[in-house]
C-alpha cells in the first residue's frame, strides 16, 4: 500500500547506516524476506514484479522496522443498506 515503509539499520564496522525502502505509488507494497543469511527488502507491484530491492547480510542488520501506512479518513468502501431495508425515520 502506498505509504508503507521499511527502515533497515546496518552495522558498517565504523558505525551504523540507515536505509529506507518505501512503497512510492498506489498499489505497491513492501515485502521482507530472509534466506541463507541475506535479508531482502523489495518494493513490489500488484503483479509481484520487484521495482526496487535492497539486500543486506543478516549478520550486519541491527534493526529492521516496518512502518505501515496511515489509514486515510474517508477512504475505502462505504457500507450500503440492503434494498429491502426500510428507513428508520
Amino acid at each position: 500500500m502506498r505509504g508503507d515503509r521499511v527502515e533497515i539499520v546496518v552495522d558498517t564496522g565504523s558505525g551504523v547506516r540507515t536505509y529506507e525502502i518505501d512503497a512510492t505509488k498506489a498499489g505497491r507494497r513492501v515485502e521482507v524476506s530472509t534466506a541463507r543469511g541475506v535479508v531482502e527488502v523489495s518494493e513490489v507491484t500488484r503483479t509481484g514484479q520487484p521495482v526496487r530491492t535492497g539486500r543486506f547480510m543478516a549478520a550486519r542488520v541491527v534493526a529492521l522496522v516496518e512502518h505501515p501506512a496511515e489509514p486515510t479518513p474517508g477512504r475505502g468502501r462505504r457500507k450500503r443498506g440492503s434494498k429491502d431495508q426500510t428507513a428508520l425515520l
